[in-house]
């Protein structure tokens, strides 16, 4: 047997993901990619390093909670990095890394893609619920 490159163990390792398996660890990316809360973070970070108080004003609706959880998350996937600057009162700044800016023109595409046609959705959803409320 033929002995393999680092490289391209790696390789093969990437090959063999499949995101469409629950167990696939690439399955656990998508889920937290896809939620709505890391679309918007990514996004609102994708100009340059914001505060976090920047950011809680930027993003209708996101509780204190929820957005500190996202943070957290981005930060964990190499996503988000957190630089604290010491001063009074301490500074904290979110940025996207490489990883998190690569990400960032996909999730960026995606909410300016609901911005757009969301028109033509809410015309298809009235359509829908109006054929369907005859149906029951």
């Amino acid at each position: 047997m033929p002995t393999m490159t680092a490289a391209q163990r790696r390789e093969q390792a990437r090959r063999a993901y499949d995101a469409f398996l629950r167990s696939c660890p690439t399955h656990q990316l998508l889920d937290r990619i896809s939620d709505k809360w890391v679309g918007l973070v990514v996004s609102a970070l994708a100009p340059g390093p914001q505060r976090y108080s920047d950011l809680a004003r930027r993003i209708a609706g996101v509780s204190p909670k929820m957005l500190t959880q996202t943070l957290r998350a981005l930060e964990r996937d190499g996503l988000v990095s957190r630089t604290v600057t010491p001063s009074v009162p301490v500074r904290v700044d979110y940025a996207l890394t490489p990883l998190g800016a690569s990400l960032s023109g996909l999730l960026s595409a995606v909410k300016d893609w609901a911005e757009t046609h969301f028109d033509e959705v809410h015309a298809a959803r009235q359509r829908y619920d109006a054929a369907h409320a005859r149906e029951s």
